[in-house]
C-alpha cells in the first residue's frame, strides 16, 4: 500500500512529490498525459508573468535568461525537477475511480493500466485541461479552438478572438501583429481591467483606430462553417469566418472531485470543502492543492502562492503514518 498518491504531474503534483520524497513517503504520482499537461498546452511563445524566482520548488533553483521564463524554459525546468529528484510518475494513466477500502483507513484507486492502495490522497489536477464551453451550436466544429497554441497558421484568416482577459488580448494583438484579420467579440461592455498593464492601452487603441473591430455587450449565437452569427445590441449580425478563436477562460475538474465524493460549494465559486490548515477534504487523508482550492476563482491562486502546499500534505500524512504505526 502507498502512503500517498498524487493525481497530477503539473507544477503542485511535481511539488507534493518532492515534499513527499524528502518525508520518507512511499509515493506515486498518476498523470493522465505527459509531464506538466497543462504548461506544455500554453502558447509556444508564451510568457509567464511570475518570475522564475518565484516559481522555484522543491529549494531547486529556476535559471531563466530573463527575469520572466518562458514556456520552454519552464517544460525544461520541470524536466529537470523530474530527473533530480528520481520522481515516482506514470504518465499517460488517468484515474477512472476512487473508492474507500472496506478492510481498513485508505483508498483503492482504479486506472486503465492497474488498482493501487493508498492510505492518502492528493489531487493536484489543475484548471488549464477544462474549458469554460460557449454551449452554442457549431462549437464542435473543427475551426473552433479553446487553446491558443501558434499564430502561424492563422495568417490572412478572419479569426473571430471571444473573451477580453489575458489571454484573449494577448492573442488578438499578435494575431493582428502578424497579419490576422481579428474581430473581437466581448460579453460585457469593456475590456476587462485584470488585463495586463502593458497589453491594455495598446488593445484599446487598436480598437478605437479601427484595425481589431469589437463587438461588446455580445454573445455568439452560431458558428457555421464559413460565418459566425452574433447577438449584439443592434441585433443579430453575422459575420465571415475561418476559426474561432473562445479564450473564455477554464475550471478545475469538478466532474472527477464530485465522483471520488468531494463537497463542493453550492453557489457559483463551486471551491471545495477543505480545511485550509491541513487542505484535507471532507473525506478522510483526501487532500487538494493548487488552483484547485479556489473552485472557480482561478486567477487568484498560482504555482508561486500555493508552493506551500506540498509540505503541508506531506507533513499531515508523515504524521498520521507514524501515529498508526505507534497504534
Amino acid at each position: 500500500m502507498y502512503d500517498l498518491i498524487i493525481i497530477g504531474g503539473g507544477p503542485t503534483g511535481i511539488n507534493i512529490g518532492i515534499a513527499a520524497t524528502k518525508a520518507g513517503l512511499n509515493y506515486l504520482i498518476l498523470e493522465k498525459g505527459m509531464l506538466a499537461n497543462s504548461i506544455y498546452h500554453f502558447p509556444t511563445n508564451m510568457t509567464f508573468f511570475s518570475t522564475s524566482k518565484k516559481l522555484e520548488i522543491g529549494d531547486t533553483p529556476f535559471v531563466s535568461h530573463t527575469e520572466k521564463p518562458t514556456r520552454a524554459e519552464a517544460l525544461e525546468y520541470y524536466r529537470r525537477l523530474h530527473q533530480h529528484w528520481d520522481l515516482k510518475i506514470n504518465f499517460y494513466e488517468p484515474v477512472e475511480e476512487m473508492q474507500p477500502l472496506t478492510s481498513d483507513e485508505g483508498y483503492r484507486i482504479t486506472t486503465p493500466k492497474g488498482t493501487y492502495e493508498t492510505m492518502a490522497v492528493a489531487l493536484a489536477t489543475g484548471y488549464y485541461d477544462q474549458p469554460n464551453l460557449l454551449n452554442v451550436p457549431g462549437e464542435k466544429l473543427p475551426k473552433v479552438k479553446h487553446y491558443y497554441d501558434n499564430v502561424h497558421p492563422y495568417i490572412g484568416q478572419e479569426v473571430l478572438v471571444i473573451g477580453a482577459r489575458n489571454s484573449a488580448a494577448q492573442v488578438a494583438l499578435e494575431l493582428w501583429q502578424k497579419g490576422s484579420n481579428v474581430t473581437m467579440a466581448v460579453r460585457g461592455d469593456s475590456i476587462s481591467e485584470k488585463v495586463k498593464y502593458w497589453i491594455k492601452p495598446n488593445l484599446e487603441n487598436r480598437i478605437k483606430e479601427g484595425s481589431i473591430p469589437a463587438y461588446f455587450n455580445t454573445t455568439v449565437q452560431e458558428i457555421k462553417p464559413n460565418s459566425v452569427i452574433l447577438n449584439t445590441p443592434d441585433g443579430k449580425k453575422e459575420i465571415p469566418n475561418d476559426y474561432v478563436l473562445a479564450m473564455t477562460g477554464y475550471h478545475p475538474n469538478f466532474d472527477l472531485l464530485r465522483q471520488i465524493g468531494i463537497e463542493l460549494c453550492d453557489d457559483d465559486s463551486q471551491i471545495p470543502t477543505y480545511a485550509p490548515e491541513t487542505l484535507e477534504t471532507n473525506l478522510s487523508n483526501v487532500f487538494i492543492a493548487g488552483v484547485i482550492c479556489a473552485g472557480m476563482h482561478t486567477s487568484k491562486l498560482f504555482i508561486e502562492n500555493t508552493r506551500d502546499h506540498g509540505e503541508i500534505i506531506a507533513e499531515v500524512v508523515k504524521a498520521r503514518k507514524e501515529e498508526k504505526v505507534v497504534a
